[in-house]
């Protein structure tokens, strides 16, 4: 397992890109595809940057960033929509926390 925290993927309003761990290449197709449209739609909503990493734990951390001077980033609209994909996409975090530790 790593020693400190992995990005596991991440997506940029700020660029329009989207980033995928090349570690994670194996992970099913279907999941990649859900991950890249959950990350990328979330950044079309809210604006920033997205990441979905892993903590020395193996546990799967959403976290959100924006620039200092974005006054479009909503950050209370930023909370609200993470806690919806927590709730939401719950069964998928944990199959992605067990698929982390066992084969990291």
């Amino acid at each position: 397992m790593y020693q400190k925290d992995v990005v596991l993927c991440s997506a940029s309003r700020y660029t329009k890109k989207y980033f995928l761990n090349p570690d994670f290449q194996n992970l099913p197709k279907e999941v990649q595809d859900e991950l890249k449209i959950m990350c990328v739609l979330f950044t079309e909503e809210v604006g920033g940057v997205i990441l979905l990493m892993f903590d020395k734990g193996g546990n799967l951390k959403l976290m959100t960033e924006a620039e200092e001077d974005d006054i479009l980033y909503d950050e209370i609209g930023s909370e609200l929509k993470i806690r919806k994909l927590q709730a939401d996409k719950r069964e998928l975090f944990e199959q992605l926390e067990s698929y982390y530790k066992a084969f990291f």
